[in-house]
């Protein structure tokens, strides 16, 4: 199940980083039925696969400090993510989110790997 969630998460970030290559080349390839609804079905499945596995291992993000913070960084990444692709105005600001969105991604991933706290 671990493999299955790692392999979920590096491949929703390798469709984000896809998806904001074509944002900025301005890519017919952003408006294509898969595109828009593949990144949804990945999430949520990997969103799935990581409950499982909190559940199976009895792991509470209110007594494990560490998941409660990749949860937050999660939820950053989804902002900034959907700041990149969505709501910014121009090409800076694209890339600005772009690299906010990547660092919470390093931050999840350094989480992961370690199992401890980040920032608190």
């Amino acid at each position: 199940m671990k493999h299955l969630h790692m392999t979920l998460a590096v491949l929703s970030v390798a469709l984000f980083i896809l998806r904001f290559a074509w944002t900025v080349m301005e890519s017919q390839m952003i408006q294509k039925k898969w595109v828009k609804i593949s990144p949804h079905v990945i999430d949520t499945f990997l969103f799935i696969v990581g409950i499982t596995m909190a559940v199976k291992l009895a792991i509470n993000p209110m007594e494990q400090m560490w998941l409660a913070e990749k949860l937050i960084a999660i939820v950053a990444y989804i902002f900034t993510g959907y700041y990149a692709l969505k709501l910014a105005r121009n090409r800076m600001m694209q890339i600005f989110g772009f690299l906010g969105a990547m660092g919470w991604v390093m931050v999840v991933f350094r989480i992961a790997a370690t199992k401890q706290t980040f920032f608190f």
